[in-house]
């Protein structure tokens, strides 16, 4: 059976720190796309890599072929996450049952589709950010609706909330910043900033969003 390492699939040492990974990742999804000359098996090996460091699993990755289970999964919540930016270019809905399995067959930019490890630790904004991802905010205290998310699938808690209406709330409308996953897999749509009724709630954000790499 032939295996590599996530690491050797990556392109990078052993010892690489959670910035290199996150960098090599986006590297390689672009080198093995489809759409690029890469392979669906060799792009799907590097998600497969990626998926392993983030959950803390350096060992062999099998190949397509080996059928080889992987380790349960550590504590956290796994969550898939969607850029609201590219809904309109593919003529999606917010609404659509099948959102992201159609994001996920899209070829989306790492930065706006993929999925992360939550930390139970972490809030959601926090966890993206310290995988190398920057998202939408401003006051990373609730007190405004920059940060919003919407939950599709999972539940988030929220500790407290002075912006968000109820009926906002009811449908499945958190804040980033201040709330974390509290099952163990969540779907949500970032930088959904822009939707009736939000656009209202924010605050300035040019000093505050982080530029990306």
């Amino acid at each position: 059976m032939c295996v590599e390492s996530p690491f050797e699939i990556l392109g990078v040492d052993p010892d690489a720190d959670e910035t290199e990974i996150v960098r090599a990742y986006r590297r390689r999804v672009k080198e093995t796309h489809p759409d690029h000359g890469g392979s669906a098996d060799a792009f799907q090996r590097v998600q497969t890599a990626y998926e392993a460091l983030q959950n803390g699993h350096a060992t062999d990755v099998p190949d397509a072929e080996s059928g080889g289970e992987r380790e349960p999964q550590p504590e956290g919540t796994r969550v898939e996450f969607l850029n609201y930016d590219v809904l309109d270019d593919h003529g999606w809905d917010l609404d659509d049952d099948d959102l992201f399995e159609k994001a996920a067959d899209a070829g989306l930019d790492p930065e706006d589709y993929g999925k992360i490890l939550v930390q139970p630790h972490e809030h959601l904004l926090e966890a993206a950010e310290n995988r190398g991802f920057s998202w939408p905010f401003a006051c990373r205290g609730g007190a405004c609706a920059n940060c919003a998310v919407a939950v599709v699938e999972g539940e988030m808690e929220m500790p407290s909330n002075h912006v968000l209406s109820a009926e906002m709330v009811e449908d499945g409308f958190g804040l980033s910043c201040i709330s974390g996953p509290i099952s163990d897999e969540m779907k949500v749509v970032f930088n959904i900033k822009h939707l009736p009724g939000l656009d209202e709630l924010r605050l300035p954000a040019q000093r505050f969003n982080r530029p990306t790499d």
